[in-house]
C-alpha cells in the first residue's frame, strides 16, 4: 500500500496519529513524531541534549540525539512491540528538537539544561530526553525532583558514576553522587543494574553488578528493581553502555561483560508497574558505532519508555 503522507514530523494534521513514511524517507523526528515548540496538548516530550563535554574517555554523544531519531524510523507504521498497539493513539506525543546550549560556555550549560526541562515539565508532561553524555542528568534530576520531590533512581549501567565531586565538575562520571549529597534521590529506593567497575562509594544505593545480571533472569532482575522503589515516584535513566559492547558499540566508555539488549529490553518491558516521572537514554556516541546497531539499541530503548508510559496511562495510573 503506498504511504499516504511524507515527512510526518511537519505534515501531521494532529498529535496523536500513526505516520505512514518509509522507513528510508521523510523527516527523521523521534518515531515521527511532529517536530514543534509548543507544548499545548502534549502528554509526552520528546527531547534532545547534544553534549558530551563532560566525557572522561571517547566523546561523540553530542550526535545521540540525531543517531536515535534516525534510528527510530524503523518503528513506523506497526503496532510498536512488545506492547502491541499504536502508542500514538491515546497518548500524544512531540519532538520537541534539541535543548539550546552555548558550547563554548560549559558552565552555563547545567542552568541551561535544568531552565529548560523545567519549562517542559510545568506543562504536566511527561519528559524523555535523549543525550548526550550522562552528565545531563543531573540538570534533569534537579527539575524533576522540584516537581515530583526526591527521586527512586533507577540506573542501567556499566559505572556507578559516585566519583568526588566539588560541586562545580562538568563530569558524567559523579553525577549521582551529587544528586545523593544533594537529597535529589531516595538512595533507599535507588538501584544500579549492570555495573562493571568500581567507584569508591555506593552511598547505600543497591547495586546489581554484571555478574549477577548474567546469573538472574529478566523476570527476576524487575523484580528486584519493583522491590527496591517499593512504589515510590522513580526517574529511569539508560547508559548504553549498560549493554555489552557487542550490542552497544557506539559508547564513550565501552566495558565488556555486560547483558544483552534482548535481555535488558525483557526487563524494561516487565517495568509497567514502577512509577516513572521521567527518563532518559544517554552515552550514544555514533561514531564508534556499527550498523546503527548502538542507534537502533538506544531508540528501542527509548521506545520502550514511552511504551511503559502509554501502558499507565491506559490503566488509568
Amino acid at each position: 500500500m503506498p504511504s499516504t503522507s511524507i515527512d510526518h514530523a511537519f505534515t501531521a494534521d494532529g498529535l496523536t496519529s500513526a505516520a505512514s513514511d518509509p522507513t528510508f524517507a521523510g523527516a527523521l523526528s523521534f518515531m515521527r513524531r511532529r517536530f514543534t515548540k509548543s507544548l499545548e496538548g502534549a502528554d509526552a516530550v520528546v527531547w534532545g541534549i547534544p553534549f558530551d563535554a563532560a566525557t572522561s574517555n571517547r566523546p561523540g554523544t553530542r550526535f545521540g540525539p540525531q543517531a536515535i531519531r534516525r534510528a527510530s524510523a524503523i518503528f513506523d507504521n506497526d503496532p510498536q512491540y512488545p506492547f502491541n498497539r499504536d502508542l500514538f493513539a491515546g497518548m500524544a506525543v512531540i519532538d520537541y528538537g534539541d535543548c539550546l546550549l552555548d558550547y563554548g560556555n560549559h558552565q552555563e550549560t547545567p542552568s541551561a539544561i535544568e531552565r529548560q526541562a523545567t519549562t517542559i515539565l510545568d506543562s504536566g508532561a511527561f519528559l524523555l530526553t535523549l543525550g548526550g553524555d550522562h552528565f545531563v542528568t543531573w540538570p534533569l534530576l534537579k527539575a524533576h525532583a522540584a516537581r515530583h520531590g526526591p527521586l527512586a533512581l533507577v540506573q542501567f549501567d556499566a559505572h556507578q558514576d559516585t566519583w568526588f565531586d566539588d560541586g562545580r565538575r562538568i563530569d558524567h562520571g559523579s553525577f549521582v553522587a551529587r544528586a545523593a549529597r544533594d537529597g535529589l534521590i531516595d538512595t533507599d529506593r535507588s538501584i544500579q543494574i549492570g555495573i562493571r567497575t568500581h567507584a569508591p562509594e555506593d552511598f547505600g544505593i543497591q547495586i546489581l553488578s554484571g555478574h549477577q545480571v548474567e546469573d538472574m533472569s529478566a523476570g527476576d532482575i524487575a523484580s528486584a528493581i519493583m522491590s527496591r522503589t517499593g512504589g515510590a515516584p522513580a526517574y529511569l535513566t539508560f547508559d548504553i553502555d549498560c549493554l555489552d559492547p557487542a550490542h552497544a558499540p557506539g559508547t564513550g566508555t565501552p566495558v565488556a561483560g555486560g547483558p544483552s539488549s534482548a535481555k535488558i529490553l525483557s526487563v524494561l518491558q516487565r517495568l509497567h508497574p514502577l512509577d516513572i516521572r521521567g527518563a532518559d537514554v544517554v552515552e550514544v556516541s555514533p561514531a564508534y558505532d556499527h550498523a546503527d546497531i548502538t542507534a537502533i539499541a538506544g531508540a528501542t530503548v527509548a521506545m520502550y519508555m514511552l511504551g511503559l508510559h502509554a501502558e499507565r496511562r491506559a490503566s488509568g495510573r
